[in-house]
């Protein structure tokens, strides 16, 4: 995310390569052999002109081609911008290309003035839905970057704007509630809103009423004028009942001619894949439903996870008797974690699994303990009971500092999550967070889990089968799907990822493929594992992009 400030007020500005707006004007269905003098198109904030400049020179060859008084197209845009600057520039852009189109310069300078208004998108007044396109490169601003009063005056008016999110998802919202039925936004924005929980809102939103056509996932794309790390994508919305929607991956090769030719394509009726220089492209059957994660990647992907999430049921659930969690977060991990057991009772002390005795790829315990001041009810020891205890906790005054120890000063040496009675003793596949690839490892049972590791327990699976599955590329492909890529190729193996993995029904898998599956995971044979996963889903490797 780049951002660009301006005196005490930071407007979040990046600016957009034409052959990106052409795309979106074509998408959005602003093209020159329909009568635009008819339509009305708003831009959010216009910039220097990126978007506006084409979107002029189109409606000048549309009011042409229909013989229309190019006087009379006074209320076909709409632009707003909240810097002088770049009103004054928009609207010289506009009186020039007016003027060069034959409008004598008073009205070119009228209509330009009409057309670009300086002005906060967010905090216009509510229009009926009257606007036939809405296009643009919304700003990239947190809502930490905003002062507590402008941020309050943007979610009481778009609800969407929830969490610690990014402004543009009430550039989305405002945008959308401006269409007239058949109406269409098309915006280049990041992309990340689809994958985090501050979006959740505008997801559901969306899949309640409106319809995705486009998602171009862009992230290696040159797509602005200046470097950014912006992770965009071309996302195409109607004012409409969702049907199919077209979905592109794209590599850093993808340019300007890829996308004219995947534009052509994807206005075939007959349209259902393209493969062109740094892009695959599919048309789903339908999208994504309610507030859930809308997943990402290439379209073999996309069917696969599709295809999946529609025949089998989620990893973590009553129905599997698999449970998927994080281990213990302390709040204190210099006190609560140690490698002397002896500095407390006996009873207090539990061995601790850490990141690093994954390392291996088998279990390797680096003699970590966690400090557990819990009973196994819920409550915490009393420190009279251990002495050894609460001499060694009562070393540490910063305990009674924490938040947790200031919100109950009774409760000063808990640690911030309890103690699970039980857990330590059962079979775990425990999983690290941040890794490039999905990374299971089997803890057969004697060690409660850290922060840093994620886990799964199951009442029903063979652990090593389950495991297998996990380790397969078909795993793999939820976390990538699903949760935001870290730079470098970084997956994030959180719960919320985790729990989304499709798992088949361990009674219908084979002793075979459960052998297999097995004898995988204990090789670490990512291969193995992959292939005989896709025996147990009933699923063609090839048909998925999951070939290594």
């Amino acid at each position: 995310m780049t951002l660009v400030a301006t005196g005490t007020r930071n407007y979040g500005e990046v600016f957009t390569r034409r052959w990106v707006v052409d795309v979106l004007l074509d998408l959005t269905a602003y093209t020159t052999d329909r009568d635009l003098a008819t339509l009305r198109l708003v831009e959010p904030a216009c910039g220097s002109g990126a978007f506006l400049v084409p979107v002029v020179e189109r409606l000048i060859a549309s009011a042409r081609a229909y013989d229309r008084d190019l006087s009379s197209l006074g209320d076909a845009i709409r632009a707003y911008d909240l810097q002088d600057e770049h009103v004054g520039v928009c609207r010289a852009l506009c009186r020039s290309l007016l003027a060069s189109a034959g409008v004598a310069e008073p009205v070119a300078s009228a209509m330009a003035e009409k057309w670009v208004s300086y002005a906060d998108f967010l905090l216009l007044g509510v229009e009926e839905p009257s606007v036939d396109v809405v296009i643009g490169n919304p700003p990239y601003i947190r809502y930490d970057d905003l002062s507590e009063d402008l941020a309050a005056r943007y979610r009481s008016r778009w609800p969407t704007m929830r969490g610690r999110g990014d402004i543009y998802v009430g550039f989305i919202e405002r945008s959308l509630r401006l269409l007239k039925p058949e109406g269409r936004v098309g915006f280049i924005c990041a992309d990340r809103w689809m994958r985090n929980q501050y979006g959740a809102d505008l997801r559901k939103l969306i899949a309640s009423n409106y319809a995705v056509e486009h998602v171009w996932t862009m992230h290696d794309v040159d797509a602005f004028e200046s470097s950014v790390s912006a992770y965009p994508a071309i996302t195409v919305i109607g004012n409409r009942p969702q049907v199919s929607a077209v979905v592109a991956d794209t590599s850093k090769e993808f340019g300007a001619v890829g996308a004219a030719a995947l534009v052509k394509a994807a206005s075939d009726d007959g349209f259902e894949e393209f493969s062109g220089v740094g892009v695959k492209a599919h048309r789903l059957p339908h999208w994504f439903d309610g507030s859930e994660l809308w997943p990402t990647g290439s379209p073999g992907r996309l069917a696969l996870i599709e295809y999946l999430n529609d025949q089998f049921e989620p990893l973590h659930g009553s129905n599997t008797g698999t449970k998927v969690s994080i281990g213990i977060a302390t709040g204190a991990d210099k006190v609560y974690v140690v490698k002397d057991p002896g500095v407390v009772e006996q009873s207090r002390i539990l061995p601790l699994a850490m990141r690093r005795d994954l390392m291996s790829g088998t279990f390797d315990w680096q003699r970590n303990y966690l400090i557990n001041p819990w009973n196994d009810d819920g409550s915490l020891v009393s420190l009279a009971e251990y002495p050894k205890l609460a001499a060694y906790l009562s070393r540490y005054p910063a305990l009674r500092m924490r938040f947790v120890a200031k919100k109950d000063p009774s409760s000063w040496y808990r640690t911030i999550d309890k103690v699970q009675p039980g857990l330590t003793g059962r079979a775990k596949l425990l999983l690290q967070d941040m890794k490039t690839t999905i990374h299971p490892v089997l803890e057969s049972g004697g060690h409660y889990p850290h922060h840093n590791l994620y886990y799964v327990t199951s009442d029903t699976w063979d652990m090593e089968v389950l495991g297998g599955i996990l380790l397969s590329r078909i795993a793999q492909a939820f976390i990538e799907a699903y949760c935001v890529r870290m730079r470098g190729g970084t997956l994030r193996f959180q719960a919320q990822y985790l729990k989304r993995i499709r798992v088949p029904k361990q009674d219908e898998i084979s002793e075979a493929v459960k052998q297999a599956l097995r004898v995988a995971f204990r090789k670490r044979d990512a291969d193995g594992a992959t292939r005989a996963a896709a025996a147990a889903y009933g699923i063609d490797l090839s048909e998925y992009d999951l070939t290594s």
